[in-house]
């Protein structure tokens, strides 16, 4: 699984689209968070990251208007590993930023300083229980929510995160056999319940997603055919009984174009909903973010 792979920002250039493929293979060292800031960039060149690279658009795309700022967007990539998340991930960003939206694309677990240690403990801690391994994610994922998701949505960014809550759901819920209903709730607090506008799960049989991985594997990936399948079937399973229709669900053997036409379209009539319903508000008020909001968060 385990982790969503880290977008690299050394090869890109100022408006957004990379020179060409950066390696996508370091376990062992940290990747900057990738932002693209479209018409923003000066506003926002003060995040508290370190590690986040900043990069503005061509003058055409960063005229200042007196339009409103835009209302953040919250998209997740799930699936298996080789599912080709990294790749639509990338483009998706790249879609955005044809379209003058700051885009910020992360990925969990690791992408913040403390992040980076607890993904070395789920990667490589050999003596990992279950359990251990569940609270982990859960307190990566709180510390990701608060310091980088949470900050760009409020300030009008869309959000590209590889990997989120359903992992852990996937992974440890069914994978270790925890329950996915006891992980979803501990994932769900740690959160304070935001959950994506639109999940795309690239779903693959995986066999063939390890055929993909040319890379040394991780602790997790390692788990074996039958842990690897549960994880699948949790997904597909969560993915159908969907009430917030948040979850798209794609064959990761299509093409990559084909798979970005998809998740194009998708988002298209994401935004076009979220453009009706703000269309009759103030024009000085901040636009709520596009996410879905969970309300129960008890653990």
């Amino acid at each position: 699984m385990t982790t969503g792979s880290p977008v690299s920002c050394t090869r890109w250039r100022s408006w957004g689209r990379p020179s060409s493929r950066a390696p996508f293979s370091t376990r062992t060292t940290r990747r900057a968070r990738t932002s693209w800031h479209v018409a923003r960039a000066k506003a926002t060149s003060s995040r508290s990251s370190p590690r986040a690279a900043l990069w503005a658009a061509p003058d055409s795309l960063a005229r200042v208007t007196d339009s409103p700022a835009p209302a953040g967007v919250f998209i997740s990539f799930e699936g298996g590993d080789g599912a080709g998340k990294s790749t639509q991930v990338r483009r998706l960003a790249d879609w955005f930023a044809a379209r003058g939206r700051e885009v910020v694309v992360t990925f969990e677990p690791g992408d913040t300083a403390l992040g980076a240690q607890l993904r070395t403990l789920v990667q490589h801690g050999e003596d990992l229980d279950p359990r251990t391994e569940a609270l982990l994610f859960a307190a990566d994922r709180a510390h990701h929510v608060t310091t980088v998701i949470r900050p760009a949505l409020a300030r009008g960014a869309v959000v590209i995160t590889d990997r989120y809550l359903d992992s852990s759901v996937a992974y440890q819920g069914s994978g270790r056999a925890l329950g996915a209903e006891e992980v979803e709730r501990l994932s769900l607090w740690a959160t304070q319940g935001l959950l994506p506008a639109l999940t795309v799960l690239l779903d693959l049989d995986p066999v063939i997603g390890a055929q993909r991985i040319t890379r040394s594997l991780d602790r997790i990936e390692r788990a074996g055919d039958e842990f690897h399948r549960a994880v699948r079937d949790a997904f597909l399973a969560r993915a159908g009984v969907d009430e917030t229709e948040r979850w798209l669900v794609l064959d990761a053997t299509r093409t990559p174009d084909e798979l970005h036409g998809a998740i194009t379209a998708r988002v298209e009539q994401i935004l076009a909903v979220a453009s009706a319903a703000g269309s009759g508000a103030d024009d000085d008020a901040p636009r709520d973010a596009v996410v879905v909001e969970h309300t129960e968060v008890r653990p």
